[in-house]
């Protein structure tokens, strides 16, 4: 058998569910600590929170294709065209769905689904990081995955929190040699954001692997090679399958969707235009804060990445997080929307998580209750300003 499934039996979904239900109760907390801060802060500004949660931004345009489907764009005066064909399906047909069997609007069923995404998700952090090392680090890594900055964006009906929670107990799945499961999970996070390549890249890698030290020490099982060669298989459809589809609606073939996102400024241009955009902040002193936060917060992912390496994180969560935080800071537009596209990489915050698990309890809910706090505010300024592009 491989090294990811040499260890004990993994627990059932109710047992899994009492180990992780401190951090989700502290996860809820954070939460409402985060909607009564907007709730209050956009009151005195006269704004609707609900309306900031669930009508503004991407959340309008995966409400239009929930309730017309594809086929909407806007032509901006430089040339520009917006195309609704750049949102992956799956939150659309989950607002479509919910909306068909229920009262609820299409916005309504955005909010509730990623209301209870941001639970799948937090329980799936949970679930990985208490596997690899123990259910107070687990606690730890939901409790610092829910004080982020940007955590306000995990309420919102976008498409983060379900992609986290697909991506989360996909990883669970292969860490524990659940192949089929961890497939379908991937392929089901490549119909909801473009980073699904990321899940799939890990599911792919921890297969090949797999099949590789087997095939090296002669163990070979004709069950398990098949559903493992079966979760393989299954994990790209998702993606390419949505790929494949925008392609042949536009007539340009398999590289149609890169197109498309052409349309939106958005490319892979290897970080180059983001470092000219930190870069341009040091012009005025004002700006050039900004412009080290900037590149303190890079060097930070970095650092806790590679912490991640020297601490012999499973080979599947590096290739996840390389990946996804490769596809959030090397595109090469919506600067702004950085924090949030880097929200689905959570192992990387599991070396401060095992920090945190060495703390006497009081400091770390000292710490994690100041920083909540603090996220807070942040999240009901931010949306109230500027707020995800």
């Amino acid at each position: 058998m491989t090294d990811l499934e040499t260890r004990a039996e993994p627990p059932g979904p109710a047992t899994t569910l009492r180990r992780a239900a401190p951090a989700l109760l502290g996860y809820a907390a954070v939460r409402v600590l985060g909607l009564l801060a907007l709730a209050a802060w956009s009151a005195a500004r006269d704004k609707s929170a609900y309306t900031l949660l669930t009508a503004r931004w991407d959340s309008l345009w995966y409400g239009r294709v929930a309730e017309l489907g594809y086929g909407y764009e806007v032509r901006l005066p430089n040339g520009d065209v917006h195309s609704d064909l750049a949102f992956f399906p799956l939150l659309p047909w989950l607002e479509r769905l919910g909306a068909a069997v229920t009262p609820l609007s299409y916005a309504d069923v955005g909010f509730a689904v990623s209301l209870f995404a941001s639970l799948a998700a937090a329980w799936g952090i949970f679930a990985v990081a208490d596997r690899l090392y123990g259910r107070r680090a687990g606690v730890c890594a939901v409790l610092l995955w829910a004080v982020l900055p940007v955590g306000i964006v995990q309420s919102m009906a976008y498409s983060e929190s379900l992609f986290t929670a697909l991506a989360a107990w996909s990883l669970y799945a292969v860490l524990t040699g659940r192949w089929v499961v961890a497939g379908l999970l991937a392929s089901l996070a490549g119909l909801t954001r473009p980073v699904g390549l990321a899940v799939v890249a890990a599911v792919w890698v921890a297969g090949v692997v797999s099949f590789g030290r087997e095939r090296s020490t002669a163990v070979l099982g004709g069950a398990r090679v098949t559903s493992r060669a079966l979760g393989l298989l299954l994990a790209p459809l998702g993606a390419a399958g949505y790929v494949l589809w925008v392609g042949h609606r536009t007539g340009k073939g398999p590289l149609g969707y890169l197109d498309v996102q052409a349309g939106w400024r958005n490319g892979f241009d290897g970080g180059y235009a983001f470092a000219r955009f930190i870069m341009d902040k040091f012009t005025s002193i004002p700006s050039a804060l900004a412009g080290l936060a900037l590149i303190i917060g890079v060097a930070l992912l970095i650092r806790l990445y590679l912490a991640g390496v020297r601490g012999r994180q499973p080979l599947p969560l590096l290739v996840y997080t390389g990946t996804v935080l490769a596809l959030a800071l090397c595109a090469s537009s919506y600067f702004g929307s950085k924090p949030r596209l880097l929200l689905p990489a959570f192992p990387v915050l599991f070396p401060l998580a095992l920090a945190l698990a060495r703390l006497r309890p009081w400091r770390s809910a000292l710490v994690v209750g100041g920083v909540a706090v603090v996220s807070a505010l942040y999240g009901a300024w931010w949306l109230n300003g500027s707020g995800p592009p």
